[in-house]
């Protein structure tokens, strides 16, 4: 694993606490506030759905992100390159799971959601060319 791989996967490993937060939040809401962590503000169905696609998506992304660092690993991109798509990948992950998180309260949030949609498009992309030229 390369230095920079190796920097960008630690930190995105730090943010696991922050979904298995959310997680237990997410068991409360659900379970009516008889399991996980109390919630203070009764969420509407609606929300509670955003809530849910919000922690799927933040732990399937985080995995994505690190995964594509071992990726990178081995394309062929320009460094600079490289670098920015290494830190887009945690990103999309934040920007994504963010966004359902912040439409359940300001529908104008989803903004946030669109962005992280780029950026894992760019993501996977970037790295599925550059495993291709290697």
């Amino acid at each position: 694993m390369t230095p920079d791989a190796r920097i960008i996967a630690g930190i995105t490993l730090l943010t696991v606490p922050t979904i298995v937060y959310g997680g237990l939040s997410v068991l409360s809401v659900v379970s009516g506030g008889g399991l996980g962590l109390r919630v203070a503000v009764p969420l509407t169905p609606e929300q509670t759905t955003y809530f849910r696609a919000g922690h799927a998506h933040a732990g399937v992304l985080v995995i994505l992100s690190l995964v594509i660092q071992l990726l990178l690993d081995h394309a062929r991109l320009p460094a600079d390159w490289l670098w920015v798509t290494r830190v887009a990948a945690p990103t999309a992950a934040i920007c994504v799971s963010g966004g359902f998180f912040g439409i359940a309260f300001s529908p104008p949030l989803r903004m946030l959601l669109y962005a992280g949609a780029l950026l894992v498009v760019f993501t996977t992309v970037a790295t599925g060319v550059g495993l291709l030229r290697a």
